[in-house]
């Protein structure tokens, strides 16, 4: 198959571009374009065998749950058995927005688009060009991260034809991403509004408009056998190629533990890169400094990722940063892209394999247990 690609002006769409890719959407084929957190790769929502097409485009597993995108609220009234009330406080501040909310569905949502779930998740996007393509499809897209999965979530256009080119039909460019990480989930089809997902959207502001907001355990990285509600909760994802230690602790002692690192990595032979949210000056084969802003740290991440990649990087070193605001989002995606984790940079016994159990042997032969 071979991918068009057409570049939008994402401040001034033109209709004909946006109405190109809308009729390939009504087709039952795959387009790839922009929101503002990252690039989706959509197809019509309520077409079981186009939404069939995303799962195997990106390799992705069938219970994985897909995000439902629409342009009018009204649109909620089809696919939404039950609205409740807290909902509609949160959807007046929101949306449009980097907020997805998950409700109690209707039986018009095809089960593959839900995971074989009764809930549906749903945002409205704020790009201009995802919102036009909604309009002029005349249907709600389903559509998650424009990636293989697993592989870090793609941020300009770019990195969706680096992963998808060949596999869908069109991809719109709109030029880089603003927000970078995915959108906020939350579970408003329960008594108590429980938080899924971290993103643009904070727990704090969440906290606001609905009083209390449950966090779900798998957020800080515990196991649970509750149903996975949205994507991004039950399987490794946004990973790049070059395995993710993630260091935790004080500053003075992770640059230290940083600089151990490289030198130890270095004595292996590997290539090693250091994401570092403040200047560092362990020399390794790749610093990649995102700043140390939350939101610009947000909007680098996972284009750093694909960097490291681009560069045969083996490992990367990262450091933790605050949960506060947007870095509860860069954590938990820190956490689900990790192979490793530092703990207690203090202690001579710091490192703990926190891979899949499909890791080759030779992977975690890596394991790290004195310093």
């Amino acid at each position: 198959m071979q991918t068009k690609i057409l570049k939008v002006n994402p401040k001034n769409p033109k209709l004909s571009q946006i109405r190109q890719a809308a009729k390939i959407i009504r087709s039952g084929k795959l387009v790839a374009f922009p929101t503002e957190t990252v690039y989706g790769i959509g197809a019509n929502a309520l077409d079981p065998s186009a939404v069939k097409r995303i799962f195997v485009a990106k390799g992705r597993p069938s219970d994985n749950p897909l995000i439902v995108h629409i342009s009018d609220i009204a649109d909620l009234g089809i696919l939404v058995d039950h609205i409740p009330e807290s909902s509609f406080d949160v959807i007046d501040k929101f949306w449009p927005g980097p907020l997805t909310i998950v409700f109690k569905k209707s039986k018009i949502v095809p089960k593959i688009v839900t995971g074989g779930l009764d809930t549906v998740a749903i945002r409205m996007p704020k790009n201009k060009i995802a919102n036009m393509l909604i309009v002029e499809a005349g249907t709600p897209i389903a559509a998650p991260s424009a990636n293989i999965a697993g592989r870090p979530s793609p941020t300009t256009a770019k990195h969706v034809i680096d992963d998808l080119s060949g596999r869908i039909s069109m991809i719109l460019d709109g030029g880089p991403t603003k927000i970078g990480i995915e959108s906020t989930v939350i579970d408003l089809s329960r008594n108590t509004p429980m938080l899924l997902r971290p993103g643009g959207i904070t727990l704090e502001q969440l906290q606001k408009v609905l009083g209390k907001v449950a966090i779900h355990p798998i957020i800080y990285g515990k196991k649970t056998k509750s149903a996975h509600r949205s994507p991004g909760m039950k399987y490794r994802h946004y990973s790049p190629r070059a395995k993710i230690i993630l260091i935790q602790g004080t500053k003075s002692k992770v640059n230290k533990k940083i600089s151990q690192l490289v030198q130890y990595y270095k004595n292996q032979g590997l290539h090693i890169g250091i994401l570092s949210m403040e200047k560092n000056s362990t020399k390794s084969d790749m610093t990649r400094f995102i700043g140390n802003n939350p939101n610009r740290i947000a909007s680098n991440l996972f284009k750093s990722f694909r960097e490291f990649d681009d560069r045969k990087i083996d490992i990367v070193l990262a450091q933790e940063i605050s949960q506060k605001g947007i870095g509860l989002g860069i954590m938990n995606r820190l956490g689900k892209a990790a192979y490793k984790k530092v703990q207690r940079v203090d202690s001579p016994l710091v490192l703990f394999l926190v891979c899949c159990p499909t890791c080759s042997t030779a992977e975690k032969s890596l394991k790290i247990t004195h310093l």
